[in-house]
């Protein structure tokens, strides 16, 4: 009986203590949501007025660098009274609420994983309004972030094998066996996953250190640098046409950091030299000061009469997952 009695209590302890986390420890779900989806839980009258403006104004904000507008969120209002059960695992969450103090707070992981959770209060609308302007451009990076992270998480589900990359250009990066290498040419990548509607390209080079200089003229020497790779690497349906940057758009040009490292973020459209093609793209040229280099990676869409915002979304993704060796 003694044995009998032991031997349960040593199956209880297994059971309560799983992979070296106690019995307190919470049991997560798996969060849920569409890509690029926020929920917003606000009640129906504060939505409809001037707080649901300013959520409108931060989250739903054009995407620069495409052909035409689209929201860097889609928005799923909730109100507060049935944010329950199943409506909390949703990835990205903005909870807003009248409270007795103006508070902002960003929380990771609240009713499932991964996920972010901002809430907002204030002691009137304005209050609310002041708290959403102020905090904008962090809310936006906070459930980006997440989103991306997601992303490379899918993504490596089913991982290319990127062997050859790794020789050649001493990098590493993730992207899925939908795509292919559509060339290899000394050190040169052109990768590319063919869609329905068109296809989805990243392109992989490097360049001497002393060939970006940074200066007034830099957003120029990106895209006189990306318009001589395209010429050369890049050709079109026809005969004599090749990839080229559209003149009508002015390019958005920033500075970010990408593997730990200070990086140049570009955004702009492309088209085809004597061809009726077009779209847009996302360039970063990464310093990299250790090889004495810059490593160039690009992404751009094809995509006629479908939205590509998410077909970019997933270029930005597999270009951020990059990791210089």
């Amino acid at each position: 009986m003694q044995k009998v009695l032991l031997v349960t209590c040593v199956l209880l302890l297994v059971l309560s203590c799983k992979d070296g986390k106690s019995s307190n420890d919470e049991v997560f779900l798996d969060s849920t949501g569409k890509i690029n989806e926020v929920s917003v839980v606000v009640d129906n009258d504060l939505w409809n007025g001037s707080i649901g403006e300013a959520v409108r104004n931060t989250l739903a904000s054009p995407v620069y660098g495409l052909p035409q507008d689209e929201p860097t969120f889609n928005i799923n209002q909730i109100p507060s009274q049935v944010f329950s059960g199943f409506v909390t695992k949703n990835r990205t969450v903005l909870i807003i609420k009248i409270g007795n103090e103006s508070s902002i707070s960003f929380n990771n992981d609240v009713y499932a994983k991964p996920q972010r959770v901002i809430t907002i209060s204030g002691k009137n609308n304005q209050d609310i309004i002041d708290q959403i302007n102020e905090n904008a451009s962090k809310i936006v990076s906070t459930f980006k972030n997440i989103e991306i992270f997601y992303k490379q998480q899918q993504i490596r589900k089913v991982l290319f094998n990127t062997k050859s990359i790794q020789e050649q250009l001493k990098l590493n990066l993730d992207f899925t066996t939908a795509y292919r290498i559509a060339k290899n040419d000394d050190k040169f990548f052109w990768i590319r996953r063919d869609t329905e509607t068109g296809f989805l390209c990243l392109l992989l080079y490097q360049l001497p250190y002393n060939h970006i200089k940074r200066n007034d003229s830099i957003i120029n020497q990106i895209i006189s640098i990306r318009d001589s790779i395209g010429k050369k690497y890049i050709e079109g349906p026809v005969e004599g046409s090749y990839m080229t940057t559209e003149n009508a758009y002015t390019p958005f040009n920033t500075e970010t950091i990408l593997d730990n490292k200070p990086t140049l973020e570009t955004k702009s459209m492309w088209d085809v030299k004597n061809a009726v093609m077009a779209g847009p793209f996302i360039n970063y040229a990464i310093e990299d000061k250790i090889n004495n280099r810059w490593v160039i990676a690009e992404g751009f869409a094809y995509a006629p009469s479908v939205e590509k915002r998410d077909l970019m979304f997933e270029l930005e993704s597999i270009i951020k997952s990059i990791k210089i060796q």
